[in-house]
């Protein structure tokens, strides 16, 4: 029971570190790259789909990613979605290709994103912590109804807790790494 609930919590913890690096991931810095319109919908006959699964997204160069719809019938739509996302992106059409330049961004900008994505981190600890909440829970149920002793309770606590320093630990060098990767012009 000791060694599944220590799994299971670090396998919670870790699916949460993941999930913060791919929210980290979006979040754009002045370099483009394709991940950015991983989240971005397009209708696609009446139902929202992903612009990744109705287009070819590439990276043109440093700093513009192209789009190239397989349909020429969704170069509107898909240029529209792009347009409407919360990316802040303009698109332009060049027949049926799509081009995204990045914007340069500025200082004021840089500041916005590094109280999102510090946000974002408290909330990947927070959700750690839940974690751990929850683990040191059933311990203590466990203790209750006698299917464990004190003193292996107290000793997997102290494991869960190590578990948790060492992933809110990662969790802040991830948030460090886009800040600086953030700050760099």
């Amino acid at each position: 029971m000791i060694a599944g609930l220590k799994k299971t919590t670090e396998q919670k913890m870790q699916k949460s570190l993941e999930a913060l690096k791919a929210d980290l991931g979006k979040v754009r810095t002045g370099r483009a790259h394709t991940g950015l319109l991983d989240h971005v919908t397009v209708d696609y006959y009446g139902s929202p789909t992903l612009v990744t699964q109705v287009a070819n997204v590439t990276l043109v160069d440093a700093r513009t990613i192209g789009v190239q719809p397989w349909e020429k019938n969704m170069v509107g739509p898909v240029e529209r979605a792009i347009r409407d996302s919360d990316l802040g992106l303009n698109p332009s059409t060049n027949g049926d290709m799509i081009r995204v330049p990045m914007p340069m961004l500025t200082e004021e900008r840089r500041r916005d994103l590094i109280k999102v994505i510090k946000s974002e981190g408290e909330d990947a600890k927070i959700a750690v912590r839940n974690i751990r909440r929850d683990a040191n829970h059933t311990l203590k149920e466990a203790l209750k109804k006698k299917e464990i002793a004190e003193d292996e309770e107290r000793r997997t606590q102290d494991e869960i807790q190590k578990l948790t320093d060492r992933f809110v630990t990662e969790i802040d060098k991830a948030l460090q790494a886009k800040e600086a990767d953030l700050m760099a012009v």
